[in-house]
């Protein structure tokens, strides 16, 4: 056990996203000012990937933010942060949809800090098609497939059954789960564009981290068992139906945390438009300073007791300095692979695509927040209504749609260094060839980029232990955090690295196993 830290200990934070954020909360909360944080965020923004893009009223959700836990301390969290409402929103108003509204809670038309409870419908668009996602075996499904692609689906997964593949790879892993026609169905092409990599050359790590308890074998389990239960509890795989969301996007929550943060902290512990440079290392092994960049190349060194990092750790090896690094540790992290994300905003007067469910939506809109794009003709990978997180998000809602159209790259490549008009058009064509758009109601249009959204799983990744084993050997340093620990980790799992790193902090625990063991169990995220 190492000693309890004293008062007024420094706690430097690199990164204002939700691992990032949620530790100095936690800190100054739990600690009452015996630990001070400071966190310094390289961008001018505030939540990272999670952070809320504003384009002439219209709000862009960077990557799509469900707020759903299992761990209901963070459920509470987020509640406690951004109140329940207690009102209607517009768009339920408007259709006359009952919903469960909170006692004494906020009314979402007059008060902006509020959290909505929404509806989570996806699905995907194959074939011209909507499929539910994950696959349901539905008579719709079947009759979308057509009677060919359905037997073949049988006999490959039967055949999967019987002839279970060794899982070297991410591939093997869906096979076996799915059966081979269904896989080469709906995971293999959307795989490829989401990685760049065929599921052949990417680890089966993924799939056991990102899809879990989701198969075929569970899917037919719960449609042959669900008549005779009782407890509907008891269903292991079945997603959430409803999710919470912040009036104004997943931003409007971390900005709030961090104008919380500074309030609890009594100056200005939220520090954008500065980069840790630098991490020096002292007696005992241990950081006993960092260096910050501003933007003009200006330098300070900030002296701290604990550096808490969500840093990319291709970012961090190189930055530490004052100790030996092994070659064989610096050249796995600088050479960790990333994939990167570009996001076209449009603004529409309708979709073409119209609503054919049951669910009741305002002028025939389709009710999906986002849609997975399997067709094999076009580069885009999901399709983001934003209508459907939030009426709140769109600056007319009644009368426009305001839509996310995301693409998953490498900096670099053709779409990375794509002009950007020639991208929005090629999105806009890409939307009309499959039939969701016609290109003379575009009204408005955004490019976003995002370096290192998505930590990958292939190449020196499978060399992450070794990194992990010498950044454990320095003891005031804690990474947390989806790129802090290259795992592609949901908001949930990245504020409880954070969580768990604060524990030890006060407690004065040595061992970072609890930490980096956040968002290894067996099931399914999205699973109640």
């Amino acid at each position: 056990m190492m000693t309890k830290p004293p008062m007024n200990s420094i706690a430097v934070i690199a990164g204002a996203g939700p691992a990032g954020l949620t530790a100095a909360y936690e800190l100054l909360k739990r600690t009452k000012g015996r630990i001070i944080p400071v966190v310094y965020e390289q961008s001018e923004e505030i939540g990272g990937i999670s952070r809320t893009v504003n384009h002439n009223g219209n709000r862009i959700d960077i990557g799509g933010h469900r707020f759903f836990s299992k761990d209901e301390n963070i459920m509470q969290w987020w509640r406690d942060i951004t109140p329940m409402q207690g009102a209607p929103a517009i768009d339920d108003r408007i259709l006359g949809k009952e919903r469960a509204l909170a006692d004494n809670g906020l009314d979402p038309d007059n008060d902006d800090r509020v959290m909505l409870s929404r509806d989570r419908v996806s699905r995907i668009f194959y074939l011209r098609k909507f499929f539910d996602y994950p696959i349901s075996l539905k008579w719709r499904t079947f009759a979308n497939m057509g009677f060919g692609r359905t037997l073949k689906a049988g006999f490959g997964y039967i055949s999967s059954t019987l002839r279970r593949r060794k899982e070297h790879s991410l591939e093997d892993f869906y096979i076996n789960r799915f059966g081979r026609p269904l896989y080469s169905m709906f995971f293999e092409d959307y795989t490829e564009k989401v990685w760049g990599l065929h599921p052949s050359r990417l680890g089966a790590d993924w799939g056991s981290q990102r899809v879990k308890g989701l198969s075929l074998s569970g899917i037919l389990k719960d449609m042959l068992t669900r008549p005779f239960r009782s407890d509907s509890s008891k269903v292991e795989t079945s997603l959430i139906e409803q999710f919470v969301y912040p009036k104004y996007g997943p931003g409007q929550l971390w900005e709030y945390v961090a104008d919380d943060i500074d309030t609890l902290a009594g100056h200005k512990a939220v520090i954008t438009g500065k980069k840790v440079t630098s991490v020096n290392i002292g007696p005992g092994n241990r950081v006993v300073s960092v260096d910050i960049t501003d933007c003009d190349g200006n330098v300070t060194t900030v002296a701290c007791d604990f550096f808490i990092s969500t840093m990319p750790l291709a970012e961090l090896i190189p930055a530490l300095k004052g100790i030996d690094i092994p070659s064989e540790v610096m050249e796995t992290a600088t050479a960790l692979p990333y994939r990167d994300f570009i996001t076209v905003g449009l603004l529409l007067d309708r979709l073409q695509i119209v609503n054919e469910t049951k669910l009741r939506t305002y002028a025939g809109r389709v009710p999906d927040t986002w849609i997975y794009i399997q067709e094999r003709d076009v580069r885009i990978g999901r399709l983001q209504i934003f209508n459907n997180w939030s009426p709140y998000m769109v600056k007319d809602y009644e009368n426009t749609v305001w839509i996310g159209l995301e693409y998953f790259c490498t900096e670099g490549d053709d779409l990375w260094q794509m002009p950007r008009n020639k991208f929005i058009e090629m999105a806009i064509a890409e939307l009309e060839h499959i039939g969701i758009i016609k290109a003379e109601g575009v009204m408005d249009s955004v490019q976003i980029k995002v370096r290192k959204a998505y930590p990958a799983y292939h190449g020196s990744y499978c060399n992450l232990d070794k990194v992990r084993a010498f950044i454990d050997t320095i003891p005031n340093l804690y990474c947390i955090g989806r790129n802090g620990q290259h795992r592609y980790n949901n908001m949930d799992h990245s504020m409880l690295t954070a969580m768990e790193c604060v524990g030890n902090i006060i407690n004065g625990v040595d061992t970072k196993d609890n930490i980096w063991q956040v968002n290894t169990e067996g099931n399914y995220h999205e699973s109640k």
